[in-house]
């Protein structure tokens, strides 16, 4: 039988064969066409009328997006759901998981008093001083999407040690357990590579990125939560809109 070629492959264009089998095959991404499975390379090569080398290009630039999870000796796999915040607007993990109709826990890893260490900075503590430390691990379905460790002065936030964390957004739990509702702060966004131990943790292949969050959080102008959270590159985007000035 005689391979069938993909019309959108123009030969007589400049844009290279692989980046026009690359601008399709999202094309059929997007459509849903993959959900239940992605073509291997020889289908690809056969569907395309392309070289094997050209298929395995495109397949590696979607790899190196997050789309499809390649690995040898098994047919390529769509990569799980990425989650896109807003960065315009406070926002938490729970809540973006259920707009999206996701579900969402966590495991919580520590829930306990210390002493504000580093965090003192920040919260315009004493080093000294105590804090209510959590550090929870969170789930969207089956899947670790991010780390996050949250250091809050315990005169202020005492009453989340005998809270159910496991579910929810912290910071619902601090305005109904302590009366503290958070109102806005800053955070830092950085690109890192974890270390083999929290890539086990949050289940990413070896040397793929995570993004670093740093926020404190802030009750008017007081100083409430400082965080640092370590989020999956592949799993979670960040989208900043604005508008002419």
């Amino acid at each position: 039988m005689t391979a069938v070629t993909w019309t959108a492959i123009d030969r007589h264009s400049p844009v290279p064969l692989w980046a026009q089998v690359l601008a399709d095959l999202r094309a059929r991404l997007a459509s849903g066409e993959f959900d239940s499975g992605f073509p291997t390379d020889e289908e690809l090569r056969s569907q395309y009328g392309v070289s094997r080398q050209t298929v395995r290009e495109a397949a590696r630039r979607l790899q190196s997006e997050g789309v499809i999870v390649r690995e040898r000796g098994r047919r390529s796999s769509l990569a799980g759901t990425v989650l896109e915040q807003p960065l315009h607007t406070l926002y938490s993990l729970a809540r973006t998981a259920q707009d999206l109709g996701l579900g969402e826990h966590s495991e919580v890893l520590a829930l306990d008093v210390r002493a504000a260490g580093a965090a003192a900075g920040p919260l315009g503590l004493d080093p000294t001083n105590e804090v209510v430390h959590v550090e929870r691990l969170r789930y969207v379905g089956d899947e670790p999407i991010s780390l996050h460790r949250s250091w809050l002065p315990r005169s202020q936030a005492e009453g989340l040690l005998d809270q159910d964390l496991r579910s929810g957004s912290l910071y619902d739990v601090l305005a109904k357990s302590c009366g503290i509702r958070v109102t806005g702060g800053w955070e830092r966004i950085l690109p890192d590579i974890p270390s083999p131990e929290l890539g086990r943790l949050l289940h990413l292949p070896a040397r793929r990125a995570v993004l670093v969050v740093d926020r404190l959080a802030l009750a008017g102008s007081d100083p409430v939560e400082w965080r640092h959270s370590v989020v999956r590159g592949d799993r979670y985007s960040f989208r900043a809109d604005w508008s002419p000035t």
